[in-house]
């Protein structure tokens, strides 16, 4: 289940070589996607593949994960801008076919529910892409969500708002809010890849490892998945036993 690389980017390559190969076998993939310093090396990687493979996308789609209330989506720190300016653009994906939560519309509850029923109408996520939170949320899912949640508005944590503060320029802009896809949402995906890297991420790590499957640690649930695998760079893995971790080169 854990698997540890030497680096975040020998960690970056395979898990874009992993993405581009689900590609090229189902075109038709349905992705859900994921934000965050973490995916950045990722995204990088992948758009060069994509180019050199000259991969076709146009039946590709994806779905993320997350946005901010309140952030338009042309705003720099709104999740919308991340992944157009990381891959959607370079890499050429079509626009009409990427999914992202609306940060500002008229009716968030409606939002919410459209989300979690369009991924179903597509069939539900081959591939979910996930990092984690310092105190265990994957998504914006924070400590004690319901297990059997769909996409809905969550207060963000102080701690969370402590994480991602350093992307604002000031406290007060830092969203006290966002819209998830809720853990059942992302359970139903086929095939689940959660990555860590950095000496910031041992300690939820090692939380991880040791956790029961309990709602206090909304990521504990992944243990319960048919295909989950978790990636950690070895800073990253830096307290998980060292028998419990497949080294990968």
């Amino acid at each position: 289940m854990f698997f540890v690389f030497s680096s975040p980017e020998a960690l970056a390559r395979h898990l874009s070589l992993q993405l581009l190969q689900l590609i090229q076998k189902k075109p038709t993939a349905i992705l859900g996607l994921a934000t965050g310093s973490t995916m950045e090396p990722v995204y990088h990687n992948l758009c060069k593949l994509i180019h050199d493979h000259q991969t076709p996308l146009g039946q590709l789609t994806t779905f993320n994960l997350d946005e901010y209330v309140g952030l338009a989506p042309e705003h720099p720190q709104s999740y919308n801008y991340y992944m157009h300016q990381h891959l959607f653009n370079p890499a050429g994906f079509d626009d009409s076919r990427c999914f992202l939560p609306r940060g500002i519309c008229a009716d968030m509850q409606r939002e919410c529910k459209e989300y979690s029923e369009k991924i179903q109408a597509c069939g539900g996520l081959d591939f979910q892409l996930l990092g984690i939170g310092t105190n265990g949320h994957i998504g914006f899912n924070e400590p004690y969500t319901p297990f059997d949640s769909l996409t809905h508005i969550v207060e963000l944590s102080e701690n969370t708002r402590i994480d991602n503060g350093r992307f604002f320029d000031n406290w007060d802009d830092v969203p006290t809010h966002a819209v998830t896809m809720g853990i059942k949402d992302i359970m139903g995906a086929k095939e689940i890849v959660l990555a860590a890297t950095g000496a910031h991420k041992a300690e939820v790590m090692a939380q991880l490892f040791q956790s029961s499957v309990d709602e206090a640690m909304p990521a504990s649930i992944l243990k319960t998945h048919p295909c989950i695998r978790i990636y950690v760079d070895e800073q990253a893995a830096a307290l998980i036993p060292a028998e419990q971790l497949t080294k990968i080169d």
